[in-house]
């Protein structure tokens, strides 16, 4: 795994009333700080990413749906430089995922519906100065292929 991803199992708790899921609580061994909260989405097989963050950690959970999250190691002073992740969190296999600053990472919604994530990050969002770096999702030189793979 990328050193300084972190990964946490989350766990459902249902009831006749519906169900309940903690994904990241102040007492964590994870948890860093609070910046903010919010809700992003992906339509069936869109692909959001390549970007990195030099300040901010993410914390995202898949609430509905599934998505391929997929973490790419471009740090030259890192033991797991141009290392991949993937991660295949949603609905059927419920996890918090933990990338820290300059990681690449992106998204592919890989449910036949849309699915929704939330994250959680350690920084407030900068409207005027965005902690955000981008690369085109499948033109860089990040050596991944987000077509779906079979067999």
């Amino acid at each position: 795994m990328i050193e300084g991803v972190r990964v946490k199992k989350l766990k459902v708790i249902p009831d006749e009333r519906g169900r309940l899921m903690e994904m990241l609580r102040a007492d964590d061994d994870l948890f860093v700080k609070f910046g903010q909260v919010y809700m992003t989405t992906a339509y069936p097989g869109v692909v959001k990413g390549w970007h990195y963050h030099k300040k901010q950690i993410d914390n995202m959970v898949v609430i509905r749906g599934m998505m391929k999250v997929v973490l790419y190691d471009s740090r030259k002073d890192s033991k797991t430089c141009g290392e991949v992740n993937e991660f295949f969190i949603g609905e059927h296999n419920p996890a918090l995922v933990q990338i820290p600053p300059f990681v690449y990472h992106g998204f592919k919604c890989i449910s036949e519906e849309e699915s929704i994530a939330i994250n959680c990050p350690t920084e407030v969002y900068n409207y005027d100065k965005p902690d955000e770096f981008r690369v085109d999702p499948h033109k860089n030189d990040i050596p991944y292929d987000w077509k779906r793979k079979d067999g």
